[in-house]
């Protein structure tokens, strides 16, 4: 549970099914290993997510395999809404497209420009190797593939939470 005055973040990737709840998942758990859970407001939301499809199976065994509390993970997928932009104070990004999302999303509306927006939006591989780039700089998406692919997105998932956990512990 989080405390008033928690610190927003929002994880974010394409359909809300696999990368972000896992994410939201780990980064909860290393929150609340470092005694620091209630310090933060803790979501997940897509780019283009359908609304209530519960998390992937495969990001469910790799957070079981990894001793996440799949309740962590959250309920249900879920679009990014402008108001996250600023509910949050951090948008973490799985990929280069959420990003350009994302970044739309803070420009454009159907009624004029979107007002505010304070969130700090950044790449979750950032965190862990700050010169990141191309694809070096993406969290795969592992939605079509095996067991592999969801403990490689996990390994990558789990370095760049721990990563950010410290950044922001220092930033407080």
């Amino acid at each position: 549970m989080s405390a008033p005055g928690a610190r927003g973040v929002l994880f974010v990737c394409h359909a809300n099914m696999c990368r972000s709840p896992l994410a939201a998942g780990v980064f909860a758990h290393l929150a609340a290993e470092a005694g620091a859970r209630e310090r933060f407001e803790i979501d997940s939301a897509g780019t283009w997510a359908a609304e209530g499809i519960a998390p992937h199976p495969g990001s469910v065994e790799a957070a079981r395999r990894h001793g996440i509390e799949v309740a962590l993970l959250g309920t249900g997928s879920r679009s990014i809404v402008p108001g996250d932009l600023d509910r949050f104070a951090h948008i973490v990004v799985m990929d280069r497209r959420n990003l350009a999302d994302i970044e739309r999303l803070r420009r454009i509306s159907a009624f004029g420009p979107v007002v505010g927006g304070s969130a700090e939006i950044s790449l979750l591989r950032r965190f862990s190797d700050p010169k990141a780039s191309g694809r070096d700089a993406d969290v795969p998406d592992p939605v079509r593939g095996g067991h592999e692919q969801f403990e490689a997105a996990y390994a990558i998932i789990e370095t760049g939470c721990r990563a950010l956990l410290q950044t922001l512990l220092r930033d407080r």
